[in-house]
């Protein structure tokens, strides 16, 4: 009766669609990062080129993050995502195209993720307030769950899908399929229904100054965020960028696939878990679980085999998962909703902004004093950047709310 108590939440419909539609987006999205990074080194052969793609769609991204939760805050948040969805299905097609075709260049991949990065942009903010819209602040942990466990089952299924298509057919036939998943989500976005929300008519810079106000007057926010932006850089560097570099040259590009499929299965078992769990200070539980993601830069440093990789893969889907419903529970119970894709921007503009740095540089750093120290002093700064801001009292102590 419990586990039926906790699906309750899909007997909207709109939660239906839209839990579907983030399915099969994803499903295309976690075969994409595979294909992309080995298209890249088929090109090049390369880290530094790895890393200078990766860059060229985090950069744009960052740049217009606030923009994309401005419009998102301002515009039927389903219609931007439709739109965000079409472009970033067509650009992934013609970076097919060219893989498959053998014209590919580096320039070329960088471009087009570039325009990935600004469709991406309006994305994130807009998705964050997909849920808070059609369901209430108790069913919203709950709804969380469910889409995370879903995001979850596509991740394992992509990761799966992943390692086949790239290692047996090619990269250019992942980036095609993740093309066509982002044109099917688009489909099934478009037939969301979100309440219209009321709200003054403003210029962009009055509601960014808003969004920044609702931002800055929440020390547990700013401080997850500042925080993140070490972490990410932390985690695109050494698992981003050098695990698939590192799987190249011992267990293999399939490998590399099923461990991205692992990372997906530890998000199931964690979506299973935070169904029930639902923590009364989801921030605590969620930096608890980041340092479930150290395992998988020490194996990469130490142990840099199938077996291995595969069981830290699966412990950092774990603390993924846990994190990131944590996270979304705590904006979406917090924040208003009239702001929240606002607050999101914010979010998401200070824990990306030094992911480049990482992307960029990583490479260069690998060969100066190689791949293995920089997996090891990635792990040690992760676990002292989560535990100093554990320490953080309006982290520590805050409360989910139940009514």
């Amino acid at each position: 009766m419990g586990f039926r108590q906790d699906l309750a939440v899909l007997r909207h419909r709109d939660v239906r669609v839209f839990v579907s539609a983030r399915f099969i987006s994803i499903l295309g999205s976690a075969i994409a990062p595979v294909a992309l990074v080995f298209a890249v080194l088929d090109v090049s052969h390369s880290a530094g080129a790895v890393g200078t793609v990766l860059a060229a769609r985090s950069i744009p991204n960052i740049v217009f993050l606030l923009i994309g939760g401005v419009i998102a805050d301002r515009l039927p948040r389903h219609l931007v995502l439709v739109a965000a969805n079409t472009i970033s299905g067509l650009t992934q097609g013609l970076a097919a195209t060219l893989v498959l075709t053998g014209h590919a260049t580096i320039w070329q991949l960088a471009a087009i993720e570039a325009v990935n990065g600004i469709a991406a942009a309006f994305v994130m903010p807009a998705m964050t307030g997909i849920l808070p819209s059609i369901v209430d602040r108790a069913e919203l942990p709950q709804a969380n769950a469910i889409s995370g466990f879903a995001r979850s089952a596509a991740m394992i299924g992509g990761g799966a899908v992943a390692g086949v298509i790239v290692g047996l057919i090619g990269p250019g036939v992942g980036l095609a399929v993740d093309g066509v998943t982002f044109l099917i989500a688009a489909l099934l976005l478009f037939r969301l229904r979100i309440p219209r929300i009321e709200r003054a008519a403003s210029s962009v810079l009055t509601d960014l100054r808003e969004g920044w106000k609702e931002f800055a007057s929440r020390q547990w926010v700013w401080v997850i965020v500042l925080a993140f932006a070490l972490l990410n850089l932390i985690y695109t560097a050494c698992y981003q960028v050098l695990g698939p570099v590192i799987a190249d040259r011992t267990f293999g590009r399939a490998g590399w696939g099923l461990v991205s499929a692992c990372f997906g299965a530890g998000l199931i078992a964690s979506g299973l878990i935070m169904l029930r769990l639902k923590p009364r200070r989801p921030l605590r539980t969620g930096m608890l679980g980041m340092l479930l993601t150290v395992p998988v830069m020490l194996c990469l440093a130490l142990l840099p085999q199938l077996w291995a990789m595969a069981i830290a893969a699966f412990v950092l889907g774990v603390g993924f998962d846990i994190f990131g419903i944590s996270w979304e529970t705590a904006l979406g119970q917090h924040v208003p909703i009239d702001k929240l894709s606002r607050v999101s921007s914010y979010d998401m503009l200070g824990s990306f902004i030094a992911g480049p740095v990482g992307q960029l540089t990583v490479g260069y750093v690998a060969v100066a004093v190689s791949a293995k120290a920089v997996e090891l002093y990635g792990a040690a700064l992760f676990v002292l950047i989560t535990l100093i801001t554990l320490v953080v009292p309006s982290v520590w102590n805050l409360r989910r709310v139940d009514v």
